[in-house]
């Protein structure tokens, strides 16, 4: 399982530092860099990132304000990594999986992806979608949805061969599909990264992104960081 990490640190030498050591482990993927907690805050709660390389003390928001912000029930794993041992145990009372000094050396960093690994995952995300149709109750896989649309209150479900209306909001949606799977790629859009088979440049840094059987649909410049995490770059 490939990690999906983000690098939180006001240091751009110790940023640079962590990146490069962490690209030299197999299965981490650092899906984006942060200078300060609230762009860090933001990432986590846009990226839904596997772990966070997160400093402690930092502009705006310090590493526990951070993670003060976030909805505790849906946290990633947390390694802290500071010049400063004195909140050691805070940060393992605050549910840290790890506590490394800076400079991080290569091996202490490799023990705790070691240790990241073994962690069994907090989430679980759906496999199936129930919809009513007609009186009856219908479940779609989701390896079988290609989009979802927004349409009022409702969802637009789209597979290859149908649609279907669910109920929900995308925003609520988003958070219940495997992040690895699924992503946003416009605020009345999410794809399925798999059904993707093409995508274009487009005017003012959006983008076309064309599915599998010719769907088309707008890839807006404000989800493109999103979506190059999920593997969507032009």
């Amino acid at each position: 399982m490939t990690l999906r990490a983000i690098v939180a640190d006001d240091e751009p030498l110790a940023r640079a530092r962590l990146r490069r050591l962490l690209g030299n482990e197999p299965g981490v993927d650092v899906i984006a860099e942060c200078r300060d907690g609230a762009a860090t805050v933001k990432a986590i709660r846009e990226l839904r990132p596997d772990v966070v390389f997160l400093d402690i003390e930092m502009p705006e928001l310090g590493g526990f304000e951070v993670l003060a912000a976030l909805d505790q029930a849906t946290l990633p794993a947390i390694v802290f990594v500071t010049a400063y041992d004195a909140h050691a145990i805070r940060a393992f009372d605050e549910q840290a999986l790890d506590y490394m000094l800076k400079p991080v050396d290569a091996e202490r960093l490799h023990r705790s992806i070691e240790r990241v690994q073994r962690q069994p995952p907090l989430r679980t995300f759906l496999e199936r979608i129930a919809v009513r149709s007609r009186g009856r109750i219908a479940f779609i896989a989701t390896s079988d949805v290609i989009c979802i649309e927004a349409a009022g209150n409702y969802a637009r479900i789209h597979t290859s061969t149908a649609h279907h209306l669910l109920r929900d909001t995308l925003a609520n949606l988003e958070t219940k599909l495997d992040p690895k799977r699924f992503v946003r790629i416009h605020r009345s859009t999410i794809v399925n990264v798999g059904a993707v088979r093409e995508l274009r440049p487009s005017v003012g840094g959006d983008a076309i992104v064309i599915l599998a059987g010719g769907k088309e649909l707008a890839l807006s410049r404000t989800y493109r960081e999103r979506a190059a995490a999920a593997g969507l770059s032009a």
